[in-house]
């Protein structure tokens, strides 16, 4: 993708972010705090169940939040979740600051970049962290089996593919990049849907592709090889993503933003302890074929975020421009 592209791309994302920000504004400006896009009641039913509009993406990270719903955990907190599923959590910031789903699912970098431009989210509950180990991760870079490219230094030049521009997969790439003396400058960033991004590489769209599971079986299926773990080469325990609301929802709803981070606590403690269950539970919402689900390399799924992790996001995301001032963690992180 052109420098010209990348550029209206990013213009594109702010200029969403900043529609969300107007939105939310007015709804907290509305004279009846209950009225408004975050401040509207959400929907409950004869059992006393309130039905809450949650942005995911369609990867292994987020099965903890279908074996809860599976499991009845939700329910037990008497909340009904209703699921739309995203390319990137850069989409989903602006749905569930605009009031259209009132909890996201988001790589912790986009929150950040979103908080550092005055967008108003906060982080309620841990969503996923790497496993630590390199080569043995959920998430990595991965080429063709018959790539030239044997590590990241070799991406210097390259295209490769991430979910969105941006995030805490580019970040995380270009430190690679770093680590194997190369200069992330001269990576070529291109946004492409996970599950779009084993075909791009088996039909040499791309050079390489940061991916997650389910997509990395996929790919290694392929005859693929790994040949840089961004997340570990960044932070041991990275936290990678969380759940997340607006800060207007937070405060209009704290009764139901306590529920929904129990039952979710729950649901990544079950997830965590239940290694098969959520290997099966994936194949209810990706494409993966049943024969993959064995290779699938699982994250963890602590209940409590790794603070030191996203620091070092942060210290990384200043170090490439990717913020207009530093967050703010104390107020972004739960």
């Amino acid at each position: 993708m052109s420098r010209t592209g990348r550029t209206r791309r990013t213009r594109r994302t702010f200029l969403a972010l900043a529609a969300a920000v107007s939105l939310t504004t007015a709804a907290a400006c509305d004279s009846d705090s209950d009225s408004g896009a975050n401040g509207s009641r959400s929907p409950t039913n004869a059992a006393g169940e309130t039905t809450v509009k949650l942005g995911v993406i369609p990867i292994l990270d987020v099965a903890p939040i279908y074996l809860g719903q599976q499991k009845g955990f939700y329910r037990e907190h008497k909340l009904r979740l209703a699921l739309s599923t995203a390319q990137g959590g850069a989409a989903i910031v602006p749905s569930v600051v605009s009031g259209q789903t009132q909890f996201g699912f988001s790589n912790v970098m986009s929150l950040m970049i979103a908080q550092s431009n005055g967008v108003p989210v906060e982080g309620v509950v841990n969503g996923v962290n790497s496993t630590g180990k390199p080569g043995a991760d959920f998430g990595g870079v991965v080429v063709n089996k018959d790539s030239p490219l044997k590590t990241a230094k070799d991406l210097e030049g390259k295209t490769v593919a991430v979910n969105t521009l941006k995030n805490i997969n580019d970040t995380t790439v270009r430190e690679s990049v770093r680590k194997a003396g190369g200069d992330p400058s001269k990576v070529k960033f291109v946004e492409m849907a996970f599950d779009q991004m084993p075909a791009a590489l088996s039909g040499d769209q791309v050079d390489a592709a940061q991916v997650v599971e389910p997509a990395l079986a996929t790919v290694k299926a392929q005859g693929g090889r790994v040949i840089a773990s961004n997340f570990t080469d960044t932070a041991p325990d990275l936290t990678v993503a969380m759940y997340f609301t607006s800060t207007t929802y937070a405060k209009n709803h704290p009764d139901i933003v306590e529920r929904f981070t129990a039952a979710t606590k729950k649901s990544l403690a079950y997830a965590d302890k239940h290694p098969d269950e959520a290997r099966s539970i994936l194949t209810t919402y990706t494409k993966i074929p049943d024969s993959l689900r064995g290779d699938l390399i699982l994250p963890r799924w602590p209940e409590t975020a790794n603070r030191a992790s996203i620091e070092k996001l942060a210290e990384l995301g200043q170090k490439d421009g990717q913020f207009r001032k530093a967050p703010d963690l104390n107020a972004l992180l739960p």
